[in-house]
This record gives C-alpha cells, sequence and structure tokens, in this order.
C-alpha cells in the first residue's frame, strides 16, 4: 500500500509541475503569443520556453514560488545552467533588492506539503490557467 500512496503522490507532484509551468508561461504571453526569456530576453513561442528555476526544482520550499520560477528559453534553462547569476540580478531589480538571497535562504528551509496541498495547489494554478485562457 505505501507503494501505491508514493506513486500517487509523484503522479500527483508531477501533475503540479506541469499546470504550474504551462501557468507560468501563459501569463508571460505577449498577445501575438510570443513570451520573453527572462535572463536573455530572447521571445520564442509558447512550446519553446520552459518554467526554470532560480533556486533548484529539488527544494520543495521555492519549487512552486511563483518569484522562485520564470519562464526561460531553453537555451538559458537546459544549456547555460539557469543562467542564475543573471536571473538573480533580474529578480533583485524586479522585485528589489534581496530578492534572490531571500529565495536562497528560503529554498535550505525544509518543508512538509500534504498530498492535499499539492491537490489544492493544482486546482490553484489550474483556475489561474483558465482564467488566463479567457484573456487569451
Amino acid at each position: 500500500m505505501l507503494m501505491t500512496k508514493t506513486k500517487k503522490r509523484k503522479q500527483i507532484v508531477k501533475q503540479l509541475d506541469k499546470v504550474f509551468s504551462q501557468w507560468v508561461r501563459a501569463s508571460a504571453m505577449d498577445d501575438n503569443g510570443y513570451i520573453e526569456c527572462y535572463t536573455c530576453c530572447v521571445k520564442k513561442k509558447f512550446n519553446q520556453i520552459q518554467a526554470g528555476h532560480f533556486m533548484s526544482r529539488k527544494a520543495y520550499s521555492t519549487r512552486w514560488v511563483e518569484k522562485n520560477v520564470k519562464p526561460q528559453c531553453i537555451g538559458c534553462n537546459m544549456f547555460k545552467q539557469g543562467m542564475q547569476y543573471e536571473f538573480g540580478k533580474r529578480l533583485d531589480i524586479d522585485f528589489g533588492i534581496g530578492t534572490a538571497e531571500e529565495l536562497n535562504i528560503l529554498s535550505k528551509q525544509t518543508i512538509k506539503i500534504t498530498t492535499n496541498e499539492l491537490q489544492e495547489m493544482i486546482e490553484y494554478y489550474q483556475d489561474k490557467l483558465n482564467t488566463l485562457g479567457e484573456l487569451l
């Protein structure tokens, strides 16, 4: 039974990752369907942009924090290891000096997120995505 619970939780995390990524990218889309990379400013279509994390996805404490996750082109996110320095500089410009450091500190904290909380987050971001869909 434990394997079933673990597998179910992993599937829920995967589902949340997907809807959150879709929302991160869709919320940054312009009227022509393009999204600007947060770190290099190149504009690409939805399927050519990823949800890049300033602090690694390994840390659940920042994995789904909106300030920590921004649209990034595949080049910056995958091939240039997320351009973390540039990402951090832009966070401090956009949200105030110290934002990058706050996310760094938060990422080192251990938090417990229940399966129910994960499901609530899925619903929350699905609703936000649906609202965007009406505007797009």
